[in-house]
């Protein structure tokens, strides 16, 4: 591939025939489009590609995608500016890759036959199908190394202990994430490889998990998902839409912390193992009880459609609540909180079986917001302690990131406020 570039979503609209040839000039302008362009709310398609550049990372407020993979790295570099060095690198890579394009200007087959290939290849001949990185720090990137301790944000202090969570070090934490978000597994899994394959000797991945079916809507042209439960997920979730709720409770504001976080959000992640073969025992009437939400329409108990407000205190013929006081849908209502919401973007996973041949199965569960300490942590509390959804289900990680604004334009990159 030469310096200048072909996309993917050209190779594969070249590629094909007939009716095909026409749409494959519509896919060539789409790819030869300015990456500088103001960002718009999604796609036009699911191969088409998502904008890079804009004040708000991608891959937030973006339409969830149907397939991730997210990835948490250690840094091992000691040096400052090789690991600045190493964010110019991913996020030049990061703006070719989500454009269709090959990771590196060469690509998997335009290079000399002498050197390695600067792509490795597996996404030749797809569309973008979407795809969007979105990157964080975490707390541990603030221990001193590299002269950030006095940088950290106070909204990035480590979470608190949760009654029931059984985690799991190994997969928790990271000083840097990654999430890869697409409409083909394939594509998603390509960006990964390579941001990892250009950090060799700079960084080493900690963990990563890919994810199906997304688990949540974020715009209102979605459908709401369901989850391996069966039930469906996220109902009430914050949408690209709500921008003025979005301004309360996703976008950091100047004046919330260091200037350097203006305009970016905090992440959290949880791993949450379902015990599914023990939930696929219990009577449906139960199951319903537990989540406070009918199993087929995801009404509330005490409505018709899903989007019906609950009514916490209407009681049944027996004079008890219809919604039990330990339903999810009542302890993770926005009034129990204060009015806490985050945007949640989870994916169900299943990573094979245990030694038991249980399904290594759940959720993971991924939310943006504000402030972790005033949005997730008093949610998280409460549910610890209450959620009679418990019995079923175990948090083994845990992840905390501070993710940093957009990137402006071709001379910025991930991270460039915090490094100023």
């Amino acid at each position: 591939m030469s310096g200048a570039g072909i996309s993917r979503r050209r190779l594969f609209g070249l590629g094909a025939a007939g009716v095909a040839g026409v749409a494959a000039v519509g896919a060539g302008a789409v790819a030869g489009r300015s990456l500088i362009e103001e960002p718009v709310a999604h796609a036009a398609t699911a191969s088409d590609p998502v904008p890079f550049y804009g004040p708000h990372q991608a891959g937030v407020t973006t339409p969830a995608q149907d397939r991730l993979h997210f990835v948490a790295f250690d840094v091992i570099t000691k040096e400052k500016a090789e690991l600045v060095e190493l964010l110019q690198e991913w996020t030049a890579a990061a703006a070719r890759m989500t454009q269709g394009k090959d990771a590196g200007t060469f690509g998997a087959v335009g290079g000399s036959p002498e050197a390695p290939p600067d792509d490795t290849g597996e996404a030749l001949g797809l569309p973008a199908s979407g795809l969007t990185l979105t990157v964080g720090f975490g707390p541990s990137l603030f221990d001193g190394r590299f002269g950030l301790a006095g940088r950290k944000p106070p909204a990035l202090a480590d979470l608190p202990a949760f009654p029931g969570e059984d985690l799991q070090p190994e997969i928790s934490g990271g000083d840097i994430c990654v999430q890869a978000c697409a409409h083909d597994p394939q594509v998603a899994v390509h960006a990964i490889r390579n941001l990892a394959r250009i950090g060799f000797g700079k960084v080493s991945v900690r963990y990563s998990q890919l994810g199906f079916g997304r688990t949540s809507s974020t715009s209102r042209s979605q459908a709401t998902p369901r989850n391996l439960m069966g039930f469906k997920d996220g109902t009430n979730n914050l949408k690209l839409e709500d921008t003025a709720m979005l301004r309360d409770h996703l976008w950091v504001a100047s004046g919330d912390g260091p200037a350097w976080m203006d305009g970016g959000t905090y992440l959290v992640t949880r791993k949450i193992r379902m015990h599914v073969e023990t939930w696929d025992r219990a009577p449906l009437a139960e199951q319903e009880a537990i989540f406070g939400r009918d199993k087929g329409k995801g009404a509330p108990l005490t409505g018709h459609g899903e989007f019906d407000p609950p009514d916490f205190a209407k009681k049944g013929p027996d004079g008890t609540p219809v919604i039990a006081g330990n339903a999810h849908v009542r302890l993770a209502h926005p009034d129990a909180h204060g009015g806490a919401r985050l945007l949640r973007r989870g994916y169900n996973f299943v990573d094979g079986s245990d030694g038991l041949g249980r399904l290594d199965a759940g959720l993971f569960f991924m939310a943006y917001q504000r402030d972790p300490r005033k949005q997730f942590v008093p949610i998280q509390r409460m549910l610890s302690q209450k959620d009679a959804l418990n019995e079923y289900i175990k948090h083994v990680s845990s992840g905390l990131f501070a993710c940093p604004p957009g990137v402006v334009d071709g001379g910025d990159y991930w991270g460039r406020t915090l490094f100023a």
